[in-house]
């Protein structure tokens, strides 16, 4: 057994994408690999037989996505040709189609479409739908010779240099500038190479299902011109008529799935009103054409139907609900761990996973189901799950297990003085030894509607093989214990701070080997603020590493991509209806106060929480003579520690350990 090193991430599997093939018998899956060299990601699909069998059927490393054009051929998106990357790459929008046949052969190229496919699902051999992203300011292409697309070109290259923006929002993390362009849906036949937009020119699409036959659609959509609201609604495409029909039962309502479930349609979603944004969803029923909504969901069911355990090891995208037969499959997060569970038509649940963990992403067929997970200290596998059994069907990642040094969380509670339960956990050092004493790290999560649990995370694993204790817990704002308990509106930076100060007091009580001069504390987004609010309402830590962080209420509100609304609702405030109520919460107010070395981690294509917000933080330890320093990567953004540059993310950890060990060792 060896040491785990800093740089170990980058021999890590990540899966995602995991598809059954129609007929429920082959699953497809992407796996995604580092290659340090060329600083990136190599993504490739796989599939896993009936007898559970993988074998790896791509081969060209850029397969991020894929759909199932039949039970034996599968379809995906890719630029084989230098000639198509070239275009692509010029501006010009372009999908190359190709299917590979399950069973063995080449990849071949059956069409090119004049759109940047985010998604495809196939109504027959010759008919799919899809979504794409549009942009009224991109010059339509097709049929041009290629004279006239190198014009084009030139005026595409030209217009980088400016940004016009007349929306809000105008930017997303991880797109960059949005303005007037939607995820819209559309209609392509291969025969005729037709292309028939479903949805118009304002209309964002979320999601989409079909019904079993293929003949009617469901769309999850925000419609919007200047400003986006934070309601969504439902339609139902009819594929044969073109008829597409506004069906959402609630006006002022947060639809975050529908599917065709028997003989109706089911769906999930929130009104909002006693917990805002965060507030967890309700599962209903309704009738084709929107009418006779029934929650059939109790009132006691409190979850959130989405997976929010956190880690630095996953890559890629999954789904996590799903309709298989006479059940809607979905995840939930309760305590420290998310679930697999089913509800039936009567709106009776049945959790069907009972290990803690992480479901990365599941599908369903014939009653069958598979699923990513985290499991205990392993890194992602894949894994079916019979009569509430599982059972592992890859091992891409047991070398990690065999062959270095882990740490198990240990489980540590208390009670606040409201009897309020908080969990949380202390990782002990590698190579622990009794009479010494160790120097310790505070860990936040994001968020604040997340959880940590007992899963693999790579830099904790990291940080006790370099001698350190890490600490983490979920204070009041974590997700996984009820509306109620996540529920911080208003109070940032107060009930939540109390818990996190009073579960290191509990720490330090217990494990007496913590040297108490020797601590640190970092987090990222949410923690990143959590770490600034820690910085200046006390000196009990002698470093901190404030990570993608907030500073400041007002600046956020106006700056970033979610500002306008989150703010409002999570603070409660807006710069013209409560200014002070926004500085309050704010860190940077309390910036002349900190002592505490601080670094700074930001990206600098961070529209989450924009870079400014760092570096308001920064300056203001600077001009009042504390020592900190700030790293800003390049071409980054929110998601620097999951999923940023590989090298970009060696780099940042390295930093951050080299701040704790000038400061802590």
């Amino acid at each position: 057994m060896q040491n785990l090193l800093l740089d170990d991430f980058t021999k890590y599997k990540f899966l995602s994408s995991l598809k059954f093939s129609p007929n429920g018998h082959n699953c497809g899956f992407i796996l995604h690999e580092v290659d340090l060299e060329s600083n990136k990601y190599l993504s490739n699909i796989y599939i896993l037989d009936d007898l559970n069998n993988t074998r790896k059927l791509t081969s060209f490393d850029e397969e991020k996505s894929f759909a199932w054009k039949n039970d034996d051929t599968i379809v995906f998106s890719s630029f084989r040709d230098k000639e198509d990357k070239e275009r692509s790459e010029k501006g010009e929008p372009l999908a190359c189609i190709y299917e590979i046949d399950i069973h063995g052969g080449e990849a071949n190229k059956r069409t090119s479409i004049p759109l940047s496919i985010s998604s495809m699902k196939f109504i027959d051999d010759d008919n799919m739908v899809l979504t794409s992203s549009f942009d009224p300011t991109t010059p339509d292409f097709k049929d041009l010779e290629k004279e006239e697309k190198e014009s084009l070109f030139s005026e595409i290259k030209e217009s980088k240099d400016y940004e016009i923006l007349d929306e809000i929002p105008f930017w997303s993390n991880g797109t960059g500038f949005t303005n007037k362009k939607r995820e819209r849906l559309y209609h392509y036949n291969f025969t005729t190479e037709e292309i028939t937009p479903i949805t118009d020119n304002y209309t964002e699409v979320e999601s989409y299902e079909l019904n079993e036959e293929r003949t009617m659609m469901l769309i999850i959509t925000t419609s919007y011109i200047d400003k986006m609201q934070t309601k969504t609604d439902i339609y139902l495409y009819n594929l044969s008529n073109k008829r597409l029909e506004k069906i959402s039962p609630y006006n002022t309502f947060r639809y975050s799935y529908a599917n065709f479930f028997q003989d109706k349609i089911i769906f999930i979603g929130s009104d909002m009103k006693n917990y805002g944004l965060n507030q967890n969803p309700k599962f209903y029923t309704m009738d084709l054409g929107g009418y006779n909504p029934l929650q059939i969901s109790k009132d006691n069911f409190d979850y959130g139907t989405n997976n929010s355990v956190g880690s630095d090891c996953r890559y890629g995208k999954s789904t996590t609900t799903t309709v298989d037969g006479d059940y809607l499959y979905f995840v939930t997060t309760e305590g420290d761990s998310s679930f697999v569970n089913r509800i039936n038509i009567e709106g009776e649940i049945e959790k069907l996973t009972n290990k803690k963990g992480s479901i990365d992403g599941l599908d369903v067929a014939n009653n069958k189901v598979n699923f990513i997970g985290l499991r205990s200290l392993k890194l992602q596998e894949l894994y079916s799950l019979k009569n509430k059994d599982e059972t592992q069907l890859t091992h891409f990642n047991q070398w990690v297990m065999e062959e270095r040094r882990l740490s198990i969380p240990e489980k540590l509670t208390f009670k606040t003085k409201e009897e309020v339960l908080i969990e949380g956990w202390v990782m002990k050092p590698i190579g622990y030894e009794e009479g010494r004493t160790y120097p310790a790290i505070l860990n936040i999560h994001g968020g604040p509607k997340t959880v940590y649990g007992e899963v693999f995370f790579h830099e904790m694993q990291y940080w006790v093989n370099e001698g350190y204790v890490v600490f983490f817990c979920n204070p009041r704002g974590s997700d996984g214990r009820g509306n109620a308990f996540a529920d911080i509106r208003g109070k940032y930076g107060t009930i939540d701070y109390e818990d996190i100060m009073n579960f290191t007091d509990t720490v330090l009580e217990k494990y007496t080997f913590i040297d108490k001069k020797r601590i640190g504390v970092t987090g990222g987004s949410y923690g990143g603020f959590m770490t600034n609010w820690i910085i200046g309402h006390t000196n009990r830590f002698r470093a901190a590493a404030s990570q993608r962080s907030i500073s400041n209420w007002v600046s956020k509100f106006a700056t970033t991509d979610i500002g306008y609304y989150f703010v409002d609702d999570q603070i409660g405030a807006t710069p013209w209806s409560d200014v002070d109520k926004l500085w309050e919460h704010s860190p940077l107010k309390y910036a002349d106060g900190v002592s505490t070395p601080t670094l700074f981690i930001h990206s600098e294509e961070d529209y989450r929480c924009w870079l400014p917000e760092g570096i308001q933080m920064f300056t203001a330890l600077k001009y009042h003579g504390v020592e900190s320093r700030m790293v800003i990567f390049k071409g980054e953004n929110h998601e620097l520690s999951r999923s940023g540059k590989p090298k970009h993310r060696i780099k940042r950890l390295e930093e951050i350990t080299n701040w704790f060990d000038h400061y802590l060792k």
